[in-house]
């Protein structure tokens, strides 16, 4: 009888077929592979510093187009030849134009200011507020048409700039000889920044270097090494870029430059040769190391997993079977003395408890996932959104700076704690405090809405679902207290009951009739209407599911008229173990409770 090759010898053989023929192909394709990389290496090296230089010289041409917009707004124009409302009011002209020149400034992602001079009148507007007034400017002081490098104080300290202008008319080749000069400036700090950017994503120092003058390095550029590098660049004829190699203290240095079109001055980079090769001499050693031991140690593995792995993972595959065909009561009963021990007995725990899931909990967990999502979906209300941003913008125009800070800052918190849903469980002091910034955008918004929150110190650190007050409060002022003409007054206690908290949302709005608020508590706990009252059961849901018998929400009138919602929770977060409801949902923000 013919013997059967085993499975040990089947995975030892085809162990060594894969390795042999990617061991021979290795050692050809390594000594190929090493010189492609190396040229790939530097090319890539050149193209990523051209790239640089091109996003510099594109935001530079982008500033050097401001004076020419500037040139052609007509209140500039008529500014210029003092006609129109600079005829009739000099300073409210000015002022018109200091505008346009802050807005057209602030368009830049660079920091820049722009700059009209009038050197007949003396006259000097600008987008930086230190260079507004008056000026003594010489005659024969030449208009720079192309960027030029220097120093300039304009800020309140001696900084390096580039400066470009345009005169009117165009021909004019001196201040004496135009009618108005158009300047933009911007300091190095903006070519910095960039060199800082594109150091923390390379490896290499890069620098801009002109023979004329000092280099513009990055803020962490090794000046010493900087000045070695163009010490070897200023001996050798540059074209519009390319690369060289340096030897500098024993070690030969990759250098790249490229030159700006915009400036006439080179962006260089240097990277020593050795970082280039070493990863590849090092790969190479590693793959041969990494293949003879992979070899040895597939031999052994092959071995261990026939002996080991192949009748307890039958064993396991028989019981899988078993509960596909619905039968979780079977359990694995087999000892093999290695990890797999622990993985049958963490499988006949599963079963165990999938058994227990779908006969107990699991029909409950989906209903509970259901309601927690449809009312996470819908909490945000875009015109809430809308509404308070209308409210910042005509703020803003009425230049109530005061309101426009609040309504912001109160937004900002809402926002920033509905969308932070890793944390599905706070305290009832978060909870508060994003209820008060939630009272507050709409308090801003109405004039005439007033709260009070009074809630004991002791409950505080009390845990609750993470919005589960600010439905109450929304389905209060929505439906109680925004259609009353005088406004209306919401008021937030709290109370501590036995082993419970309860906290109530009060208002004094229209309330509802006997009939209607029957009809809200029937459908609070009626699954089967799910068009119908959804915000309010969904937060019903949530206590009952997370705290347990006794907890949830309920509904009285309220003394004078008005209702009163009161959530109710265990103390301490006692309570069944249930799943966490809101997890991966929205807040929501159904306010159609009331019908």
């Amino acid at each position: 009888m013919r013997r059967r090759l085993s499975i040990f010898g089947k995975i030892l053989i085809t162990i060594v077929l894969l390795l042999i023929p990617i061991l021979l192909l290795y050692g050809y394709s390594n000594r190929i592979a090493s010189r492609v990389v190396e040229e790939q290496v530097r090319s890539s090296n050149l193209s990523q510093l051209s790239f640089l230089m091109n996003q510099m010289d594109a935001n530079m041409e982008n500033l050097s187009m401001f004076p020419v917009i500037i040139s052609y707004d007509p209140h500039i124009r008529e500014f210029i030849n003092g006609a129109g409302e600079a005829a009739a009011g000099l300073l409210k002209a000015e002022a018109q134009v200091t505008e346009k020149l802050s807005l057209q400034s602030v368009s830049s992602a660079w920091s820049n200011d722009l700059t009209i001079v009038l050197p007949a009148g003396r006259k000097m507007l600008s987008s930086n507020i230190y260079l507004n007034g008056s000026g003594e400017f010489a005659g024969d002081q030449p208009i720079r048409a192309g960027w030029t490098f220097g120093l300039d104080a304009s800020r309140g300290f001696p900084a390096a700039t580039f400066v470009r202008e345009i005169s009117e008319p165009a021909v004019a080749a001196t201040f004496g000889d135009a009618d108005a000069v158009f300047q933009i400036r911007f300091p190095v700090q903006n070519l910095s920044g960039m060199l800082d950017a594109y150091k923390k994503e390379n490896k290499g120092d890069p620098f801009l270097y002109h023979p004329d003058y000092e280099l513009i390095p990055s803020s962490t550029t090794s000046e010493a090494m900087a000045e070695r590098v163009v010490g070897g660049l200023a001996g050798s004829p540059l074209q519009k870029a390319g690369q060289l190699t340096q030897r500098i203290e024993g070690q030969n240095y990759l250098v790249h430059y490229v030159k700006s079109g915009q400036l006439g001055w080179y962006l260089v980079d240097y990277v020593p040769v050795e970082r280039i090769v070493s990863p590849i001499t090092t790969a190479r050693n590693w793959f041969y190391g990494s293949i003879a031991l992979l070899l040895a140690m597939g031999v052994v593995a092959s071995f261990l997993l026939y002996r080991n792995v192949q009748i307890p993972l039958r064993k396991m595959i028989r019981g899988v079977q078993r509960m596909s065909r619905g039968d979780l009561s079977w359990r694995i009963h087999y000892k093999a003395n290695n990890e797999f021990d622990e993985l049958i007995a963490h499988y006949n725990e599963m079963a165990g408890q999938i058994q227990l899931l779908i006969e107990d909990v699991y029909t409950e967990k989906l209903r509970a996932r259901e309601a927690t999502l449809k009312q996470l979906q819908s909490q945000i209300n875009p015109h809430f959104l809308y509404n308070s941003l209308f409210f910042i913008i005509n703020s803003a125009m009425l230049d109530d700076r005061e309101a426009v800070i609040s309504m912001t800052e109160n937004l900002a918190e809402f926002y920033r704690y509905t969308t932070k849903v890793e944390q599905q469980r706070v305290t009832l002091r978060e909870e508060l405090e994003f209820v008060r910034h939630y009272l507050n955008i709409h308090h801003l918004r109405m004039g005439r809405l007033e709260y009070d929150i009074d809630v004991p110190d002791e409950m505080l650190g009390e845990p609750v679902p993470r919005l589960i007050l600010q439905p109450l409060v929304e389905n209060a002022i929505i439906h109680g207290i925004e259609s009353r003409v005088g406004g209306g007054k919401l008021v937030i206690s709290g109370r501590q009951d036995g082993k419970f908290n309860r906290v109530s949302v009060t208002d004094n709005g229209a309330g509802l009739t006997e009939p209607a608020l029957i009809e809200l508590i029937r459908r609070l706990g009626d699954a089967s209407t799910d068009g119908l009252g959804s915000g309010m059961r969904n937060v019903h849901r949530r206590l009952r599911y997370q705290f347990g018998k006794g907890s949830g929400l309920s509904f009285r009138h309220a003394p004078g008229g008005g209702l009163i919602a009161t959530l109710t929770w265990a103390s301490g977060g006692d309570g069944p173990d249930r799943p966490n409801l809101t997890e991966g949902g929205e807040p929501d923000g159904s306010a159609s409770d009331r019908g």
